[in-house]
């Protein structure tokens, strides 16, 4: 792919309404709530519907730093974005994340501030291993996608970072500060960067030349070239997946699915399947402006 340029923002054709209307937003489908259901419907029922809060994770938190120290460095001009730059970004990045997430304060403190955000930094400086931030502008960044498909499925998220190249081609990409997975997880990775091209496609009409997934942890890219025929599939994949999802809003019955998965699970003392009660089902959130579908905390922290 030839190196991406600036090109005219496009963030208003593929976001959705403006923060004034979040309140009256319908149900959507998003990456993480659509492999929750996949995983488990009762997973995704508690956190989609019932929202009940999970603790946060070092790890999560780890990750939305990282990705708000990415975004900031692509809001600097590009010859500003040298690593020791980056670098410098890290702490006020910390900052934000603590100032909307005091409750991570805590969580943070108890392995020490200091090797925490040293992580962060090297994380960082693996991304200077994989691409050179000073060579092209992305299109967008950390922005908030959504599209309405012609059977009537809502689809909503984030994507990290468009890029678009002299020529026109399209480049989504995903930021991830773990390890690559294996070959036999391949498929589950490329899920979420699906879900993107597809909205990208049905918004702009334009097929993404490239999806590609930034793994920091161990320095790997992984790329895919979709095409058209192979999105159409997946967009009948997602809209099954959504008919099942409204039917088991309608009936209540989100029924546990047992996996090594369970073992990492916050819900696991609610669940069934280990003793467990859930609470009242409280009804497909249709009227009362909730929306069961990520946040920006959500889609980042990985």
């Amino acid at each position: 792919m030839p190196a991406p340029v600036s090109t005219p923002p496009a963030d208003a054709a593929c976001a959705g309404p403006p923060a004034s209307a979040e309140a009256r937003r319908r149900p959507a489908l998003s990456p993480s709530r659509a492999m929750d259901f996949k995983q488990c419907p009762l997973k995704y029922r508690f956190r989609a519907i019932d929202r009940i809060p999970e603790p946060p994770s070092r790890h999560a938190v780890r990750g939305t730093v990282v990705h708000a120290v990415l975004e900031d460095l692509y809001g600097l001009p590009a010859a500003e974005r040298r690593p020791e730059r980056a670098e410098a970004l890290v702490e006020p990045a910390w900052a934000r994340v603590l100032a909307a997430q005091p409750e991570v304060a805590e969580l943070i403190a108890a392995d020490g501030l200091e090797p925490f955000l040293g992580e962060v930094r090297a994380l960082v400086e693996s991304y200077y291993q994989l691409e050179d931030p000073t060579r092209f502008e992305p299109e967008s960044r950390e922005a908030r996608v959504e599209v309405e498909l012609e059977d009537g499925v809502l689809l909503r998220g984030y994507v990290d970072r468009i890029d678009v190249a002299p020529t026109g081609e399209l480049r989504v990409v995903d930021y991830k500060t773990g390890r690559a997975p294996g070959l036999a997880q391949e498929t589950k990775a490329l899920f979420q960067l699906k879900f993107y091209a597809l909205v990208v496609l049905r918004t702009r009409g334009v097929l993404p030349a490239q999806l590609r997934l930034i793994y920091l942890a161990d320095r790997q890219i992984l790329t895919y070239a979709p095409d058209a025929e192979e999105l159409g599939r997946f967009e009948r994949t997602l809209s099954a997946l959504w008919t099942a999802v409204r039917e088991a809003g309608r009936t209540g019955e989100f029924p546990p699915t047992t996996s090594w998965l369970c073992g990492y699970c916050d819900y696991k003392p609610l669940c069934p399947e280990f003793g467990g009660t859930p609470p009242p089902y409280p009804g497909w959130p249709e009227d009362d402006g909730e929306s069961p579908d990520e946040t920006l905390a959500e889609a980042v922290a990985d």
